[in-house]
């Protein structure tokens, strides 16, 4: 059975200890702490030296009543009634408005069709015992093919060794029994580690949970995908559209527009072949 993550972004309270802790284990550099103008997060995004990243999204709209996403995005419908909840529930909410912070704790999905596991040329990426999607560093030749086809931008090549690295889920540690150190160290269990089916079954029920409180926004990322990516091994809980997580909504691998562009450029050459021959013919007519 796949083993992977469920990762319930409505527990995060933005601590950052599973990023410590997957650079503390893993090795990691540190990254730097001047400021990157993306609220309280000075690593910004995953890479090569970043396997697990909290993101901070701050949604405000000082007096309008409609909550705002990254890049002045609109929250939503969902996050509308929120806010009327918040006014209902008398919430103070200061200088800034009606107000919220969400926050998620990325990392490599462990897709089911890995769309970097199928483009890699030298077979340095594949799937080891547990299910997971595996980069095997003294294969990796750094051709960089896998980076393009990772529909999440999840994949990096380092700059200083030329190799692609990402999430491992702590591939070390499962040999030996133990839990990513990731979801070890996140104090409120927002990281959670397990069989796929069962953190599934879970995830199923906690989103009931959630709806029954009221939090109808909540919905499963990743769960019963229908794209070309397939399920992920590594799922998220979410409370509004993929995009304000910087998720793609419909995540499809390069690799699936092969076929569909096959065909058209045979259709295209079959239709222009047909008009010059039409032309030929109509010119011999003529003549």
């Amino acid at each position: 059975m796949a083993k992977g993550f469920f990762t319930d972004t409505t527990l995060c309270i933005g601590c950052k200890a599973c990023e410590v802790a997957c650079k503390q284990w893993n090795q990691l550099p540190a990254e730097d702490f001047s400021l990157s103008g993306m609220s309280y997060d000075n690593t910004t995004d995953l890479g090569a030296t970043t396997w697990r990243h909290v993101a901070f999204i701050e949604q405000f709209d000082k007096g309008s009543g409609q909550f705002m996403g990254l890049e002045g995005m609109n929250g939503g419908a969902g996050s509308a009634a929120i806010a009327e909840r918040v006014a209902a529930d008398g919430a103070d909410d200061g200088f800034l408005g009606e107000s919220r912070w969400l926050m998620m704790s990325n990392v490599c999905k462990h897709c089911t069709n890995s769309g970097c596991l199928e483009c890699c040329p030298t077979g340095a990426i594949i799937r080891n015992e547990f299910g997971d999607v595996y980069v095997q560093p003294d294969i990796c030749n750094g051709c960089g093919y896998c980076q393009i086809a990772c529909p999440f931008g999840v994949i990096e090549l380092n700059s200083t060794d030329g190799r692609a690295w990402k999430c491992t889920l702590c591939y070390d540690r499962q040999k030996d029994g133990l839990t990513p150190a990731c979801a070890k160290a996140c104090p409120t269990q927002s990281i959670q580690f397990g069989e796929v089916s069962e953190l599934q079954e879970r995830a199923r029920e906690r989103v009931g949970a959630l709806h029954a409180r009221g939090v109808t926004d909540a919905y499963l990322y990743g769960v019963d995908e229908r794209g070309s990516v397939g399920a992920l091994n590594a799922f998220f809980l979410l409370v509004d559209k993929p995009e304000v997580y910087n998720l793609p909504e419909q995540p499809h691998v390069p690799q699936a527009q092969v076929l569909p562009s096959y065909l058209v450029t045979a259709a295209t050459g079959a239709l222009l072949g047909a008009a010059t021959l039409l032309t030929l013919l109509l010119r011999r007519r003529t003549s």
